[in-house]
């Protein structure tokens, strides 16, 4: 294994949070030489990071000449640059490797110092595939919460009434915006916060990632997608459901929710360590296809959006998209430990699509569904 160095926050780098499991919001530097652990640590940080590391060398800033820096008359910024490149010669670091995220001016400052540096993301980030039992504690905190928001979508849309094709609520249209508003707080009393990109989407305004605004229809597919983040371990779930009030308007809605369950179910159950992403993607692909839909594989057609032009899902934890890829270029074998969303879909120009998207826990002989909601058209 090379030597690693990490800088960052353990709020934004998830690198670093998978290091050091608790939460810190001012940059400090974190590497593995030789085999050892090494923090660079601030004072007002100092017991937590022992606690959460204790098998870690701490490297203080006030033995850096921190308080001598201080009156240097440099900058915040020459400050930050010294104390790292004075805390990178202490722990003896010669060549390491770094992440996409490592600032590049103090990459620039530790090269000048005379440090190999190598950008290696895929080193880097397959170290978080096997989640801690902290992160997947984490995880399924934030799969509840997932689970909440959508209960209380489901509220909203039953308690609904039909007129002309549009659904009312307490006099007056419901809306995307009142809907995604109830799952966040739902979200929040779970502990997790849900982000104003949570989908709440229809044929009538939403494709993709577009979050969906305005009135909801009746009859046809609503799609709900939300990722709320677990507030104590910052690790994230993903969750879809779709749902349809009063009766479908298209026979194609049925068809639909018959072949995506039908992929989510061929997918699940070919989940195992060795198995790669692209291969999960392909029994969905092939289930599509012998159906007449076109695949992000066979390319699109004259719609672009038409048919499953997405891959399968991806890998969950300290971000809400990381590794394994489950697509077309998905060539990493799963491991136990990985936590993967699939999510399968179908979507028509004309009455919307049907997707669901499950959170599985991949073991030594198979998978653990961690999602536990039904799939139901009806809310």
């Amino acid at each position: 294994m090379p030597d690693l160095l990490l800088y960052g926050d353990t709020e934004h780098s998830a690198a670093l949070r998978h290091e050091i499991p608790v939460a810190i919001c001012d940059a400090f530097l974190y590497g593995e030489v030789g085999g050892r652990a090494y923090v660079m640590t601030w004072n007002l940080e100092r017991a937590r990071v022992a606690a959460a590391r204790p098998d870690a060398a701490l490297v203080e800033i006030s033995d850096l000449g921190f308080h001598e820096l201080l009156g240097s008359g440099m900058s915040r910024e020459e400050v930050e640059i010294e104390l790292v490149s004075r805390a990178a010669k202490r722990i003896g670091v010669r060549a390491a490797v770094v992440d996409f995220d490592f600032p590049l001016g103090i990459a620039e400052r530790l090269r000048a110092d005379g440090i190999v540096i190598a950008v290696d993301e895929q080193t880097v980030s397959s170290r978080r595939r096997r989640k801690s039992d902290g992160e997947l504690s984490g995880i399924r905190r934030a799969q509840a919460a997932a689970e909440a928001g959508i209960t209380a979508a489901a509220d909203l849309l039953r308690a609904a009434t039909a007129t002309d094709g549009t659904l009312y609520l307490d006099g007056e249209p419901l809306l995307a915006e009142r809907v995604r508003t109830a799952m966040r707080d739902a979200c929040w009393r779970m502990g997790a916060l849900l982000g104003s990109q949570a989908i709440v989407a229809s044929v009538w305004q939403g494709v993709g990632h577009e979050p969906g605004s305005g009135p909801l229809p009746a009859g046809l597919p609503i799609q709900i997608d939300l990722w709320p983040q677990d507030e104590a371990s910052a690790c994230w779930a993903d969750m879809t459901r779709t749902f349809v009030v009063g009766a479908p308007r298209s026979e194609e809605v049925s068809r639909q929710e018959r072949l995506v369950r039908a992929a989510l179910e061929g997918a699940r159950d070919r989940v195992r360590p060795g198995v790669t992403g692209a291969e999960l993607h392909a029994v969905c692909c092939e289930i599509f296809e012998a159906a007449g839909y076109r695949t992000q594989r066979t390319g699109p057609g004259e719609n672009s959006d038409e048919g499953f032009q997405f891959s399968l899902g991806h890998g969950v934890g300290l971000r809400v998209h990381e590794e394994p890829g489950l697509g077309v270029g998905g060539r990493a074998a799963l491991v136990a430990g990985d936590v993967i969303a699939i999510e399968p879909g179908l979507w028509d120009g004309d009455v919307g699509g049907v997707r669901f998207e499950d959170l599985l826990l991949v073991t030594a002989d198979g998978c653990e569904t961690l999602t536990s909601y039904p799939y139901d058209l009806s809310p």
